[in-house]
Protein backbone atom coordinates (compact mmCIF):
# COMPACT_ATOMS: atom_id res chain seq x y z
CA UNK A 1 0.00 0.00 0.00
CA UNK A 2 0.88 3.42 -0.69
CA UNK A 3 -0.69 5.66 1.62
CA UNK A 4 0.22 8.94 3.95
CA UNK A 5 0.09 8.25 7.88
CA UNK A 6 -1.77 12.08 8.00
CA UNK A 7 -2.64 14.42 5.89
CA UNK A 8 0.91 16.50 6.69
CA UNK A 9 2.53 14.02 4.66
CA UNK A 10 1.02 15.03 1.63
CA UNK A 11 1.72 18.97 1.73
CA UNK A 12 4.92 19.37 -0.81
CA UNK A 13 6.06 17.59 -4.06
CA UNK A 14 3.80 19.53 -6.13
CA UNK A 15 3.08 18.95 -9.66
CA UNK A 16 4.72 21.70 -12.31
CA UNK A 17 2.86 22.46 -15.30
CA UNK A 18 3.22 24.36 -18.26
CA UNK A 19 1.31 27.27 -19.47
CA UNK A 20 -0.15 27.25 -22.82
CA UNK A 21 -2.53 29.99 -23.62
CA UNK A 22 -1.23 33.44 -21.65
CA UNK A 23 1.65 32.67 -23.54
CA UNK A 24 0.68 33.06 -26.70
CA UNK A 25 2.95 34.40 -28.88
CA UNK A 26 5.97 34.36 -26.24
CA UNK A 27 8.72 32.06 -27.28
CA UNK A 28 10.16 31.10 -23.73
CA UNK A 29 8.27 28.64 -22.27
CA UNK A 30 6.54 29.36 -18.43
CA UNK A 31 5.81 26.56 -16.17
CA UNK A 32 3.98 27.06 -12.84
CA UNK A 33 4.36 25.16 -9.69
CA UNK A 34 0.76 24.26 -8.20
CA UNK A 35 1.25 24.70 -4.63
CA UNK A 36 -2.70 25.44 -4.65
CA UNK A 37 -2.69 21.41 -4.59
CA UNK A 38 -1.35 21.35 -1.39
CA UNK A 39 -3.62 19.65 1.53
CA UNK A 40 -4.51 23.19 3.04
CA UNK A 41 -5.02 24.74 -0.26
CA UNK A 42 -1.77 27.00 -0.66
CA UNK A 43 1.79 27.63 -0.44
CA UNK A 44 1.95 28.37 3.21
CA UNK A 45 1.04 24.81 3.70
CA UNK A 46 4.60 23.97 4.15
CA UNK A 47 5.80 27.07 6.51
CA UNK A 48 3.12 26.68 8.59
CA UNK A 49 4.26 22.44 9.57
CA UNK A 50 8.06 23.78 9.38
CA UNK A 51 7.13 26.74 12.12
CA UNK A 52 5.70 24.61 14.49
CA UNK A 53 8.24 21.72 14.25
CA UNK A 54 11.15 24.12 14.68
CA UNK A 55 9.53 25.97 17.73
CA UNK A 56 8.47 22.28 18.79
CA UNK A 57 12.38 21.11 18.71
CA UNK A 58 13.52 24.72 20.76
CA UNK A 59 11.21 23.25 23.57
CA UNK A 60 8.88 26.51 23.06
CA UNK A 61 6.07 25.26 22.35
CA UNK A 62 4.54 22.33 24.77
CA UNK A 63 1.46 20.05 24.15
CA UNK A 64 -1.47 21.82 24.83
CA UNK A 65 -0.01 25.06 24.09
CA UNK A 66 -1.24 28.23 22.07
CA UNK A 67 -0.09 28.83 18.39
CA UNK A 68 -0.53 32.83 17.51
CA UNK A 69 -0.12 34.91 14.62
CA UNK A 70 -1.16 37.83 12.28
CA UNK A 71 -1.51 36.36 8.94
CA UNK A 72 -3.68 36.78 5.54
CA UNK A 73 -4.86 34.01 5.46
CA UNK A 74 -3.22 30.87 4.17
CA UNK A 75 -0.42 31.26 6.74
CA UNK A 76 -3.45 30.36 8.95
CA UNK A 77 -4.45 27.79 7.47
CA UNK A 78 -1.24 26.03 7.11
CA UNK A 79 -0.48 26.51 11.04
CA UNK A 80 -4.64 25.34 11.68
CA UNK A 81 -4.22 21.90 9.86
CA UNK A 82 -0.65 21.16 11.62
CA UNK A 83 -2.11 22.38 14.77
CA UNK A 84 -5.60 20.05 14.78
CA UNK A 85 -3.08 17.05 14.18
CA UNK A 86 -1.14 17.98 16.79
CA UNK A 87 -3.27 19.06 19.75
CA UNK A 88 -2.80 22.93 19.66
CA UNK A 89 -5.04 25.64 19.89
CA UNK A 90 -4.84 28.93 17.60
CA UNK A 91 -5.44 32.59 17.48
CA UNK A 92 -4.90 34.91 14.41
CA UNK A 93 -5.16 38.46 13.49
CA UNK A 94 -6.35 39.23 10.53
CA UNK A 95 -6.11 42.29 8.56
CA UNK A 96 -9.88 43.50 7.50
CA UNK A 97 -9.40 43.81 3.63
CA UNK A 98 -8.91 39.76 3.58
CA UNK A 99 -11.42 37.86 1.94
CA UNK A 100 -14.51 36.11 4.00
CA UNK A 101 -13.99 33.17 2.67
CA UNK A 102 -10.43 33.06 4.24
CA UNK A 103 -11.70 34.02 7.52
CA UNK A 104 -14.37 31.60 7.65
CA UNK A 105 -11.95 28.61 6.51
CA UNK A 106 -9.50 29.71 9.50
CA UNK A 107 -12.53 28.92 12.20
CA UNK A 108 -13.05 25.92 9.96
CA UNK A 109 -10.27 24.53 11.65
CA UNK A 110 -11.48 25.61 14.88
CA UNK A 111 -9.08 29.14 15.09
CA UNK A 112 -10.09 31.90 17.11
CA UNK A 113 -9.95 34.48 14.51
CA UNK A 114 -9.92 38.41 15.34
CA UNK A 115 -10.03 41.02 12.42
CA UNK A 116 -8.16 44.28 12.61
CA UNK A 117 -8.40 47.14 9.93
CA UNK A 118 -5.74 47.19 7.40
CA UNK A 119 -5.63 51.48 7.05
CA UNK A 120 -3.33 51.52 10.33
CA UNK A 121 0.11 52.15 10.33
CA UNK A 122 2.88 49.50 11.15
CA UNK A 123 3.59 50.95 15.02
CA UNK A 124 -0.09 51.20 15.65
CA UNK A 125 -1.55 48.59 18.46
CA UNK A 126 -3.98 47.18 16.07
CA UNK A 127 -1.29 46.76 13.28
CA UNK A 128 -2.29 42.74 12.75
CA UNK A 129 1.09 41.95 13.90
CA UNK A 130 1.24 44.05 16.65
CA UNK A 131 -2.21 42.52 17.75
CA UNK A 132 -1.13 38.63 17.82
CA UNK A 133 2.08 39.81 19.66
CA UNK A 134 -0.10 41.43 22.66
CA UNK A 135 -2.13 38.62 22.38
CA UNK A 136 0.62 36.18 23.16
CA UNK A 137 1.71 38.41 25.89
CA UNK A 138 -1.35 37.80 27.60
CA UNK A 139 -2.18 34.19 26.82
CA UNK A 140 0.01 31.38 28.83
CA UNK A 141 1.55 29.15 26.42
CA UNK A 142 1.25 30.86 23.81
CA UNK A 143 3.97 31.25 21.41
CA UNK A 144 4.37 33.83 17.94
CA UNK A 145 4.31 32.29 15.23
CA UNK A 146 6.32 34.88 13.54
CA UNK A 147 6.34 34.53 9.69
CA UNK A 148 7.36 37.20 8.24
CA UNK A 149 10.76 37.13 11.13
CA UNK A 150 10.96 33.06 11.27
CA UNK A 151 14.11 31.70 9.85
CA UNK A 152 12.47 28.06 9.63
CA UNK A 153 9.80 29.94 6.83
CA UNK A 154 12.77 30.31 4.09
CA UNK A 155 14.62 27.13 4.90
CA UNK A 156 11.52 25.12 4.74
CA UNK A 157 11.41 26.79 0.98
CA UNK A 158 14.89 26.04 0.93
CA UNK A 159 14.82 21.97 1.90
CA UNK A 160 11.30 21.26 -0.05
CA UNK A 161 10.31 23.80 -2.99
CA UNK A 162 13.97 24.86 -3.97
CA UNK A 163 14.93 21.05 -4.75
CA UNK A 164 11.57 19.99 -6.31
CA UNK A 165 11.88 22.45 -8.90
CA UNK A 166 15.22 21.61 -9.80
CA UNK A 167 14.54 17.70 -9.90
CA UNK A 168 11.03 18.81 -11.76
CA UNK A 169 13.04 20.97 -14.79
CA UNK A 170 16.11 18.24 -14.79
CA UNK A 171 18.38 21.40 -13.62
CA UNK A 172 17.30 23.58 -16.47
CA UNK A 173 15.37 25.97 -14.91
CA UNK A 174 17.03 29.67 -15.88
CA UNK A 175 14.41 32.29 -14.31
CA UNK A 176 12.64 31.68 -11.07
CA UNK A 177 9.76 34.78 -10.68
CA UNK A 178 7.56 34.95 -7.03
CA UNK A 179 5.99 37.37 -4.80
CA UNK A 180 7.35 37.90 -1.49
CA UNK A 181 4.64 38.35 1.06
CA UNK A 182 6.74 37.18 3.82
CA UNK A 183 9.50 36.53 1.25
CA UNK A 184 10.18 32.52 2.60
CA UNK A 185 9.44 31.32 -0.93
CA UNK A 186 11.66 33.37 -3.27
CA UNK A 187 14.44 33.48 -0.62
CA UNK A 188 14.71 29.53 -0.14
CA UNK A 189 14.13 28.53 -3.41
CA UNK A 190 15.78 31.59 -5.14
CA UNK A 191 18.90 30.50 -2.48
CA UNK A 192 18.80 26.93 -3.52
CA UNK A 193 18.44 27.38 -7.08
CA UNK A 194 21.55 30.04 -7.15
CA UNK A 195 23.39 27.25 -4.94
CA UNK A 196 22.72 24.98 -7.79
CA UNK A 197 23.32 27.19 -10.85
CA UNK A 198 24.80 30.91 -10.24
CA UNK A 199 23.24 31.78 -13.12
CA UNK A 200 19.59 31.46 -12.36
CA UNK A 201 18.37 34.91 -12.07
CA UNK A 202 15.66 35.24 -9.24
CA UNK A 203 13.00 38.13 -10.24
CA UNK A 204 10.23 39.59 -7.51
CA UNK A 205 7.29 40.54 -8.10
CA UNK A 206 5.79 43.38 -6.23
CA UNK A 207 2.15 44.95 -5.54
CA UNK A 208 1.98 48.87 -6.43
CA UNK A 209 1.74 50.19 -2.89
CA UNK A 210 4.22 47.70 -1.44
CA UNK A 211 7.47 49.12 -0.16
CA UNK A 212 9.38 45.99 -1.31
CA UNK A 213 10.86 47.31 -4.67
CA UNK A 214 11.71 50.50 -3.74
CA UNK A 215 13.37 49.26 -0.36
CA UNK A 216 15.89 46.95 -2.74
CA UNK A 217 16.38 50.01 -5.57
CA UNK A 218 16.94 52.53 -2.32
CA UNK A 219 17.60 50.87 0.94
CA UNK A 220 15.51 53.38 2.57
CA UNK A 221 12.06 52.09 4.02
CA UNK A 222 9.86 54.22 2.01
CA UNK A 223 5.73 54.72 2.65
CA UNK A 224 3.56 52.14 0.94
CA UNK A 225 -0.11 52.84 0.07
CA UNK A 226 -3.04 50.37 0.37
CA UNK A 227 -3.84 47.99 -2.28
CA UNK A 228 -5.73 45.21 -2.87
CA UNK A 229 -4.02 41.92 -3.80
CA UNK A 230 -3.46 39.63 -0.59
CA UNK A 231 -0.70 38.20 0.79
CA UNK A 232 2.26 39.60 -0.95
CA UNK A 233 4.00 42.76 -0.71
CA UNK A 234 4.30 44.52 2.73
CA UNK A 235 4.99 47.75 4.78
CA UNK A 236 7.97 46.70 6.82
CA UNK A 237 10.81 44.63 6.22
CA UNK A 238 10.98 41.33 7.16
CA UNK A 239 14.06 39.16 7.64
CA UNK A 240 12.71 35.98 5.69
CA UNK A 241 13.04 38.22 3.09
CA UNK A 242 16.51 38.06 1.82
CA UNK A 243 17.08 40.98 -0.67
CA UNK A 244 21.11 39.83 -1.80
CA UNK A 245 19.11 36.33 -3.39
CA UNK A 246 17.16 38.68 -5.42
CA UNK A 247 18.17 40.11 -9.09
CA UNK A 248 15.13 41.95 -10.19
CA UNK A 249 11.69 43.39 -9.43
CA UNK A 250 8.90 44.10 -11.44
CA UNK A 251 5.87 46.29 -10.30
CA UNK A 252 2.44 45.13 -11.10
CA UNK A 253 -1.22 46.54 -10.78
CA UNK A 254 -3.87 45.32 -8.18
CA UNK A 255 -6.14 45.57 -11.87
CA UNK A 256 -3.37 43.52 -13.83
CA UNK A 257 -3.33 41.02 -11.00
CA UNK A 258 -6.76 40.13 -10.74
CA UNK A 259 -7.12 39.95 -14.50
CA UNK A 260 -5.11 37.24 -14.96
CA UNK A 261 -5.98 35.34 -12.04
CA UNK A 262 -9.32 35.00 -13.84
CA UNK A 263 -7.55 34.76 -17.48
CA UNK A 264 -5.80 31.55 -15.73
CA UNK A 265 -8.72 29.91 -14.54
CA UNK A 266 -11.03 30.41 -17.78
CA UNK A 267 -8.09 29.92 -20.28
CA UNK A 268 -5.84 27.38 -18.20
CA UNK A 269 -8.03 25.23 -16.02
CA UNK A 270 -6.33 26.97 -12.95
CA UNK A 271 -8.63 28.23 -10.30
CA UNK A 272 -6.52 30.69 -8.37
CA UNK A 273 -5.68 33.73 -6.32
CA UNK A 274 -4.92 37.50 -7.13
CA UNK A 275 -1.20 36.62 -6.06
CA UNK A 276 -0.98 34.14 -8.54
CA UNK A 277 -2.13 36.22 -10.87
CA UNK A 278 0.73 38.85 -10.19
CA UNK A 279 3.27 35.98 -10.67
CA UNK A 280 1.74 35.27 -13.70
CA UNK A 281 2.05 39.00 -15.24
CA UNK A 282 5.84 39.26 -13.48
CA UNK A 283 6.88 35.62 -15.26
CA UNK A 284 5.47 36.82 -18.98
CA UNK A 285 7.10 40.26 -18.54
CA UNK A 286 10.26 38.10 -17.71
CA UNK A 287 9.36 35.36 -20.50
CA UNK A 288 8.83 38.11 -23.44
CA UNK A 289 12.03 40.17 -22.53
CA UNK A 290 14.73 36.50 -22.53
CA UNK A 291 12.72 35.71 -25.71
CA UNK A 292 14.52 32.27 -25.90
CA UNK A 293 12.86 28.82 -26.14
CA UNK A 294 15.41 26.94 -24.63
CA UNK A 295 14.95 28.89 -21.46
CA UNK A 296 12.82 27.92 -18.53
CA UNK A 297 10.88 30.61 -16.16
CA UNK A 298 9.46 29.00 -13.18
CA UNK A 299 6.67 30.48 -11.40
CA UNK A 300 4.25 29.66 -8.07
CA UNK A 301 0.32 29.26 -8.42
CA UNK A 302 0.18 30.53 -4.61
CA UNK A 303 -3.16 29.22 -3.40
CA UNK A 304 -6.75 28.69 -4.61
CA UNK A 305 -9.41 31.02 -6.46
CA UNK A 306 -12.07 29.44 -3.91
CA UNK A 307 -10.83 31.79 -0.97
CA UNK A 308 -11.57 34.89 -3.49
CA UNK A 309 -15.20 34.12 -4.90
CA UNK A 310 -16.95 37.50 -2.92
CA UNK A 311 -13.58 39.34 -4.45
CA UNK A 312 -11.46 38.54 -7.74
CA UNK A 313 -14.24 36.50 -9.31
CA UNK A 314 -17.17 38.67 -7.81
CA UNK A 315 -18.32 41.09 -11.31
CA UNK A 316 -19.91 43.19 -8.99
CA UNK A 317 -16.75 43.70 -6.90
CA UNK A 318 -14.39 43.79 -9.39
CA UNK A 319 -16.71 47.15 -11.47
CA UNK A 320 -16.62 48.60 -8.35
CA UNK A 321 -13.10 48.67 -7.70
CA UNK A 322 -12.75 49.49 -11.29
CA UNK A 323 -10.79 46.19 -11.89
CA UNK A 324 -12.41 45.56 -14.94
CA UNK A 325 -11.05 46.32 -18.72
CA UNK A 326 -13.38 48.85 -20.20
CA UNK A 327 -16.08 47.54 -22.46
CA UNK A 328 -15.92 48.51 -26.41
CA UNK A 329 -19.26 49.39 -26.84
CA UNK A 330 -20.13 49.42 -30.43
CA UNK A 331 -23.55 49.57 -32.47
CA UNK A 332 -24.14 46.43 -31.63
CA UNK A 333 -23.66 47.25 -28.05
CA UNK A 334 -26.65 49.62 -28.25
CA UNK A 335 -28.98 46.64 -30.09
CA UNK A 336 -28.71 44.40 -26.90
CA UNK A 337 -29.49 47.24 -24.49
CA UNK A 338 -32.70 47.74 -26.29
CA UNK A 339 -35.84 47.51 -24.13
CA UNK A 340 -37.35 43.79 -23.76
CA UNK A 341 -40.04 43.08 -26.37
CA UNK A 342 -38.65 45.73 -28.64
CA UNK A 343 -38.29 44.28 -32.03
CA UNK A 344 -34.62 44.90 -33.28
CA UNK A 345 -35.74 46.47 -36.70
CA UNK A 346 -39.08 47.86 -37.34
CA UNK A 347 -39.31 48.88 -40.55
CA UNK A 348 -41.80 49.42 -43.61
CA UNK A 349 -41.91 48.58 -47.38
CA UNK A 350 -41.98 51.20 -49.51
CA UNK A 351 -45.84 50.71 -50.36
CA UNK A 352 -47.02 51.10 -46.98
CA UNK A 353 -49.21 54.24 -46.00
CA UNK A 354 -47.96 56.85 -43.56
CA UNK A 355 -50.78 56.02 -41.15
CA UNK A 356 -49.54 52.85 -41.38
CA UNK A 357 -45.74 54.40 -40.46
CA UNK A 358 -47.40 56.19 -37.50
CA UNK A 359 -49.25 52.99 -36.27
CA UNK A 360 -45.86 51.57 -35.58
CA UNK A 361 -44.08 54.98 -33.52
CA UNK A 362 -46.88 54.62 -31.38
CA UNK A 363 -47.06 50.46 -30.83
CA UNK A 364 -43.27 50.86 -30.11
CA UNK A 365 -43.10 54.13 -28.51
CA UNK A 366 -40.46 55.10 -31.34
CA UNK A 367 -38.98 57.93 -33.27
CA UNK A 368 -37.65 56.75 -36.15
CA UNK A 369 -39.12 53.99 -39.07
CA UNK A 370 -36.55 53.32 -41.76
CA UNK A 371 -38.41 52.00 -45.58
CA UNK A 372 -36.47 49.07 -46.47
CA UNK A 373 -36.84 47.93 -50.16
CA UNK A 374 -35.24 44.44 -50.57
CA UNK A 375 -32.00 44.62 -48.34
CA UNK A 376 -31.38 48.58 -49.29
CA UNK A 377 -32.80 51.28 -47.23
CA UNK A 378 -34.41 53.67 -49.17
CA UNK A 379 -35.88 56.24 -47.10
CA UNK A 380 -36.54 57.44 -43.02
CA UNK A 381 -40.01 58.44 -41.46
CA UNK A 382 -39.33 60.50 -38.56
CA UNK A 383 -42.00 61.46 -36.24
CA UNK A 384 -41.26 65.08 -36.00
CA UNK A 385 -41.44 65.94 -39.81
CA UNK A 386 -44.03 63.38 -40.33
CA UNK A 387 -46.53 65.04 -37.82
CA UNK A 388 -45.94 67.90 -39.33
CA UNK A 389 -46.87 66.44 -42.71
CA UNK A 390 -49.90 64.96 -41.67
CA UNK A 391 -51.52 67.95 -39.99
CA UNK A 392 -50.85 70.46 -42.63
CA UNK A 393 -52.18 67.78 -44.75
CA UNK A 394 -54.55 64.90 -43.41
CA UNK A 395 -55.14 63.10 -46.71
CA UNK A 396 -50.97 62.33 -46.87
CA UNK A 397 -51.77 59.63 -43.67
CA UNK A 398 -53.11 57.25 -46.25
CA UNK A 399 -50.63 58.27 -49.53
CA UNK A 400 -47.55 55.67 -49.76
CA UNK A 401 -44.88 56.68 -47.32
CA UNK A 402 -42.44 57.49 -50.49
CA UNK A 403 -44.30 60.80 -50.22
CA UNK A 404 -43.16 61.52 -46.72
CA UNK A 405 -40.23 59.73 -46.42
CA UNK A 406 -36.98 61.57 -45.68
CA UNK A 407 -33.40 60.72 -47.17
CA UNK A 408 -31.96 56.99 -46.16
CA UNK A 409 -29.87 56.76 -42.95
CA UNK A 410 -26.41 55.11 -43.35
CA UNK A 411 -25.69 51.95 -42.64
CA UNK A 412 -22.71 50.86 -40.32
CA UNK A 413 -21.16 47.65 -39.32
CA UNK A 414 -22.26 45.67 -36.22
CA UNK A 415 -19.09 46.47 -34.48
CA UNK A 416 -18.25 50.16 -35.15
CA UNK A 417 -16.90 51.55 -31.80
CA UNK A 418 -19.40 54.02 -30.02
CA UNK A 419 -17.71 57.54 -30.80
CA UNK A 420 -17.28 56.67 -34.36
CA UNK A 421 -21.11 55.94 -34.40
CA UNK A 422 -22.13 59.19 -32.23
CA UNK A 423 -19.92 61.40 -35.41
CA UNK A 424 -22.54 59.72 -37.72
CA UNK A 425 -25.88 60.82 -35.89
CA UNK A 426 -27.35 64.58 -36.16
CA UNK A 427 -30.33 66.16 -35.31
CA UNK A 428 -30.80 65.76 -39.46
CA UNK A 429 -29.52 62.53 -38.96
CA UNK A 430 -30.83 60.84 -35.95
CA UNK A 431 -30.54 57.02 -36.98
CA UNK A 432 -28.78 54.53 -38.19
CA UNK A 433 -29.58 50.90 -39.78
CA UNK A 434 -26.87 48.22 -38.34
CA UNK A 435 -25.58 45.45 -40.45
CA UNK A 436 -24.26 41.88 -39.50
CA UNK A 437 -22.96 39.47 -42.02
CA UNK A 438 -24.54 41.19 -45.35
CA UNK A 439 -27.80 41.57 -43.23
CA UNK A 440 -29.64 44.51 -41.71
CA UNK A 441 -30.63 43.47 -38.16
CA UNK A 442 -31.51 46.98 -36.40
CA UNK A 443 -31.45 50.77 -35.93
CA UNK A 444 -29.54 52.95 -33.62
CA UNK A 445 -30.77 56.19 -32.62
CA UNK A 446 -29.67 59.12 -31.18
CA UNK A 447 -31.97 58.27 -27.73
CA UNK A 448 -29.98 54.56 -27.59
CA UNK A 449 -26.46 56.09 -27.66
CA UNK A 450 -27.91 58.88 -24.98
CA UNK A 451 -28.80 56.04 -22.81
CA UNK A 452 -25.83 54.25 -22.97
CA UNK A 453 -23.94 57.47 -21.75
CA UNK A 454 -26.02 58.08 -19.33
CA UNK A 455 -25.72 54.10 -17.83
CA UNK A 456 -29.90 54.05 -18.74
CA UNK A 457 -30.45 50.09 -18.85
Amino acid sequence: MHVYDTVLDAIGKTPLIRLHKVTRGIKTPVYAKMENLNPGGSVKDRIGLAMIEAAEQRGELKPGGVIVEGTSGNTGVGLAMAAALKGYRCIFTIPDKMSIEKIRLLRAFGAEVIVVPTAVPPDHPEYYINKAKSIVAATPGAILANQHFNPANPEAHYRTTGPEIWDQTDGKVTHFVCSPGTGGTVSGVGRYLKEKNPGVRVVAGDPMGSIYADYAATHQKGDGFPYKVEGIGGDKIPTALHFDVIDEWITVSDADSFRMARRLTREEGLFVGGSTGLNVVSALEVARRVDDPDACVVTILCDTGERYLSKVYDDDWMRENQMLPQERVTADTLLQGRPAGMPPLVSLGAGASVRQALNLMSTYGISEVPVIDGTDCVGLLSEGPLMAQALENGKLLDGPVSEAMGPPCPVVDAHLPLERLTTLLSREQPAALVRREGQLVGIVTRYDVLRQVAGIR
